[in-house]
């Protein structure tokens, strides 16, 4: 008896890229709006006031943290709280 499954072998791939490109939007969509920043002592994201992919993984350790203060969108978003709270002053 011949097994006419129209599905076949192309269900499981379809699945599995519609499983990719929703991950894919995803990681996008967190890319474009989101600063994922790592302090000395832990993480901490901000919401971008911008769509883009400009700051998105930020390094504020050691003293890389207050060249982050020259970069406006950074700055608008909030970093100098970040930074404030994490135990250095800025004025």
């Amino acid at each position: 008896m011949r097994n006419d499954n129209c599905h076949g072998e192309e269900g499981p791939i379809l699945k599995k890229l519609l499983i990719l490109l929703i991950f894919a939007g995803a990681l996008a969509y967190g890319a474009l709006n989101y600063h994922f920043i790592l302090k000395d002592k832990g993480f901490k994201v901000l919401k971008k006031l911008e769509l883009t992919f400009q700051d998105t993984f930020v390094d504020a350790r050691g003293e890389k943290k207050f060249k982050l203060l020259l970069k406006p969108s950074l700055v608008k978003a909030g970093i100098k709280d970040v930074i404030y709270k994490a135990g250095h002053s800025i004025k």
